[in-house]
């Protein structure tokens, strides 16, 4: 089997989201356009497990433009847009993806891309990396490396360093600074808002908004609440992060407190059990809640869906919730990545810098892998500053250089 989408006739429309994608992504186009003539993935397989939206079949549509062989499935079963899934399967990219797989449906189109025999792996979450290394299937196939593209997926990477029992080496493009500061920060901090307002059409402005997590994510959220007028409440387990949003201007809080008085509340951490039953049996009715963590275990989805009185969907990707106190409170997608399910993700411009660090970093892993060994590693700088060179070339933008002088000085003890 080659492809599985859910309808190869939305193919058309794929095409259109992907042609406005791609003319919104400068710095990418530019990065693909540099490398084509000297077709740096000729004869290699090339594996992908990222959400499949416009943005990502730039990237998808780049890889094969370079010479390799695509293979894609989906990071998440609720994040698949089907008009993109079938664009990128009338192409020739082996496409398994569908918007809402059962659980058993997402662990196959994995393994249907494993299949494919990819020498170099591109993940969102660690959910193909963690079958390459504890399945069976698939434990004595080559690889040459990956590359992983979220926190929560670098932090299950960086578990699997810590048990020695990486296999190969692992480029967390998200800790390049091109990727976490624009893409987590400002990409997150717009879709996220995107996403609740599509699901609940209510103001922002005078509501408190609870984010919970200050990393880049947190950040670019908590600034965004705030431009839209919320008073705006951050928990945090981090001193250093916590000390940070007191000083950023916002109210400090443990979620206990934070529960009783919060109209909206946003999971941002990457970290499970967040917001518990206790938390939501004080919420005021009314409450709000959904998650732009990578999996949905930051909210107790569980609780809410299966041991309410009553459950019903109020608007599209908005379900109420009946509390047995009578209390009605509302979670957005189902505790999945609400700017995803709710809306449409990141805005192409970030994304290109992301998935230029994708692309280079892929090209490091092939000249490379044998020297980096079994470990994990940042995007290297080279990489990271070209792609700020990059961006600010497509963004029209012009900076200083140091002179010989400058130089030298900077370097004279």
């Amino acid at each position: 089997m080659l492809s599985k989408v859910k309808d190869e006739s939305l193919a058309d429309q794929g095409r259109t989201s992907y042609e406005w994608a791609r003319s919104h992504m400068p710095i990418l186009d530019n990065t693909i356009k540099r490398l084509k003539n000297s077709q740096p993935f000729k004869g290699i397989t090339l594996g992908f497990c990222l959400h499949i939206t416009k943005e990502t079949s730039v990237l998808l549509m780049g890889a094969k433009e370079l010479g390799a062989n695509v293979a894609a499935c989906a990071g998440n079963p609720l994040t698949t847009q089907d008009d993109i899934a079938a664009f990128l399967a009338s192409e020739g990219i082996h496409t398994y993806a569908w918007n809402d797989e059962t659980n058993e449906e997402y662990d196959w189109c994995i393994e249907q891309v494993l299949n494919h025999r990819p020498l170099v792996v591109t993940d969102d979450g660690a959910d193909m990396n963690v079958k390459l290394h504890f399945d069976k299937k698939y434990k004595s196939m080559k690889i040459l490396g990956s590359t992983e593209e979220t926190t929560a997926g670098v932090n299950r990477i960086k578990a699997i360093e810590k048990k020695g029992k990486l296999r190969y080496p692992v480029i967390v493009v998200n800790e390049a600074y091109t990727k976490h500061m624009f893409d987590n920060r400002y990409g997150t901090g717009q879709s996220t808002i995107d996403g609740l307002l599509r699901a609940m059409n209510l103001l922002f402005a005078s509501k408190r908004v609870v984010v919970a997590g200050y990393g880049w994510v947190g950040k670019g959220v908590a600034a965004r609440s705030h431009g839209m007028g919320s008073k705006v409440i951050v928990t945090e387990t981090d001193p250093v992060k916590a000390l940070e949003a007191h000083m950023d201007g916002f109210d400090v809080m443990p979620m206990s407190e934070a529960a009783k008085i919060g109209d909206i509340f946003i999971t941002c951490t990457g970290m499970r059990d967040i917001i518990r039953k206790e938390h939501i049996l004080k919420m005021k009715d009314g409450a709000i809640m959904g998650n732009v963590g990578h999996f949905d275990v930051e909210i107790d989805s569980d609780f809410l869906l299966n041991k309410s009185k009553s459950v019903r969907e109020v608007r599209p990707n908005l379900d109420e919730c009946v509390l047995q106190n009578g209390n009605k409170v509302y979670l957005v997608g189902k505790g999945r990545l609400a700017n995803l399910v709710a809306a449409e993700g990141h805005p192409p411009e970030v994304m290109a810098l992301s998935f230029s660090n994708q692309i280079l970093s892929i090209l490091y892993i092939l000249k490379n892998h044998k020297k980096i060994g079994k470990k994990v590693i940042r995007v290297p700088e080279e990489i990271d500053k070209q792609v700020a060179v990059d961006a600010l070339g497509a963004m029209g933008v012009k900076i200083d250089t140091l002179s010989k002088k400058q130089v030298a000085y900077r370097e004279n003890w």
